[in-house]
């Protein structure tokens, strides 16, 4: 699955490098992450995911019962599914400190949970999405697939479960 034409997880290039559609994503990522409730972190998180259809936005949204917020990713591939749009073929996350945005300058990747959930998505949409881990200013990214990021992972598969037929009449 490997494009020579993209960059490889094991490079940190500007998003600017990016196609057009990845940039466009990763600005739109950028962009939702300013509407992040996240008063206990302090961190903001967007993700932006793309589909054939178009792309679905989310923000993280923090509870002051820690354990029960919701990641951007987790919200961004919520979006799609609650629109009927789940055949995602990318995601790009941009996190930084709220209170800061210019610290942002680690590049952020989904958190485990959000690999799994990603992992499934993909499954689901039988394509290893494209993942795109940025910093807050969009000046460095990696690029991944779902698979890469959680390899040898447990799915629909292991409980005997077939997602391109589940629901389906």
């Amino acid at each position: 699955m490997s494009d020579p034409e993209r960059p490889s997880v094991h490079r940190i290039v500007p998003v600017s490098a990016l196609e057009p559609s990845d940039q466009h994503l990763c600005r739109e990522a950028a962009k939702v992450a300013r509407n992040a409730y996240a008063p206990y972190s302090k961190f903001s998180v967007g993700a932006a995911v793309r589909t054939e259809r178009g792309v679905h936005v989310g923000a993280n949204l923090e509870n002051a019962s820690y354990g029960i917020g919701i990641c951007a990713e987790v919200s961004a591939v919520t979006a799609a599914n609650s629109a009927g749009d789940f055949n995602i073929n990318a995601i790009a996350v941009v996190g930084y400190p709220s209170d800061d945005p210019a610290r942002g300058i680690d590049i952020v990747a989904p958190c485990g949970r959000c690999r799994q959930i990603i992992l499934e998505a993909s499954q689901a949409s039988a394509i290893d999405i494209r993942v795109i881990s940025c910093n807050g200013d969009l000046s460095k990214c990696k690029v991944s697939s779902a698979s890469e990021l959680l390899p040898d992972s447990f799915g629909p598969a292991n409980l005997g479960i077939d997602v391109n037929t589940y629901g389906k009449k």
